[in-house]
C-alpha cells in the first residue's frame, strides 16, 4: 500500500465517521432534547415521541449505525486492498 493510498483511506474513514455521529447528535439531541414538545404530540405505543426518543431511539439508531458504519468500512477495505 502506498502512503497516498493509506492517506485516502483513513481521509475517506473520518469522513463517514463524522457523517454517521453527524446523524446520532441530530437524533438523539435534535429529536430527543430540541423537538422534544413538538414530537410529544405523537404517541406510540401509548408514549410520547419526544419521549420515546430521548430514552430509545436514540439507542436503537446508534445500533443500527454501528451496522451501517461496519458495511462501509467493508466497502472502504475492499477499495483500498485491506481486507482478507
Amino acid at each position: 500500500m502506498s502512503k497516498n493510498n493509506a492517506k485516502a483511506y483513513w481521509k475517506e474513514n473520518i469522513r463517514y465517521l463524522f457523517i454517521l455521529l453527524a446523524v446520532w447528535f441530530v437524533v438523539s439531541f435534535g429529536a430527543g432534547i430540541l423537538l422534544k414538545d413538538t414530537l410529544n404530540n405523537i404517541r406510540i405505543g401509548g408514549f410520547k415521541l419526544g419521549f420515546w426518543f430521548a430514552q430509545q431511539g436514540s439507542i436503537y439508531v446508534f445500533v443500527v449505525l454501528i451496522f451501517v458504519y461496519v458495511r462501509l468500512m467493508n466497502k472502504l477495505d475492499k477499495k483500498y486492498g485491506y481486507d482478507e
